[in-house]
Order: C-alpha cells, then structure tokens, then sequence
C-alpha cells in the first residue's frame, strides 16, 4: 500500500467535514494521538526500566497507525498528498545529508 492509498482509506473513515473547527479537531487529534505514543513509551521508561525486549511493539504500532490516520486526514484537509509530504521529506534529508547539515539546527540549513 502507498501513502495516497492509504489516505484515501483513512478518508473513508472520517468524518463529515460539516463540524466547526473541523481543522483545529484534526490538529488536536494529531497533537493527542501523538501523546498517547509518548505515555506508553513513559510507562515502558517507569515500569519495563527501558528494556526495548519489553515494548509492546502491537501496542505501539495501533497507536502510530492512529497518528497515521489523523496525519491523512489533516493533510487532505489541507488538500496535501501524503506521497508528495514524503517524497518533499526525502529530497530535504537528502539535500542536507549532501551539504553536511543533517544534524544542524533549524528548518532553514
């Protein structure tokens, strides 16, 4: 499956776009989902003393596929393809990596 693919699935799954502040809910979303990675990653810290043979792989990869959803969502919001928001990804690393400014600071290197 590709990214424009998957996108169009997730699609399927949203939502009418009738609501108010439907962006702002679909940034949240993303902001919120992307938080409940980070708690379980927390409580892998606190209760498995960072034992990486004890992450709950399954458990981690329903919640990245929920920040997945919300990223497809948003970005058709926005009328942006998740193929092209990768490719544009790549090609950036890529500029950077051949300039020498892959582990600088700023958006702008």
């Amino acid at each position: 499956m590709d990214l424009d693919e998957y996108q169009r699935g997730a699609l399927r799954t949203a939502a009418p776009r009738d609501k108010k502040n439907e962006l702002l809910h679909l940034v949240l979303g993303l902001v919120g989902e992307s938080g409940e990675v980070a708690e379980k990653f927390k409580k892998w810290v606190r209760d498995a003393a960072s034992d990486e043979a004890r992450i709950d792989r399954a458990d981690i990869a329903k919640e990245l596929g929920d920040v997945l959803w919300y990223l497809a969502v948003l970005a058709d919001y926005l009328d942006l393809s998740l193929d092209e928001i990768a490719a544009g990804n790549l090609a950036k690393l890529a500029s950077r990596q051949r300039r020498g400014v892959l582990g600088g600071a700023g958006d702008d290197r």
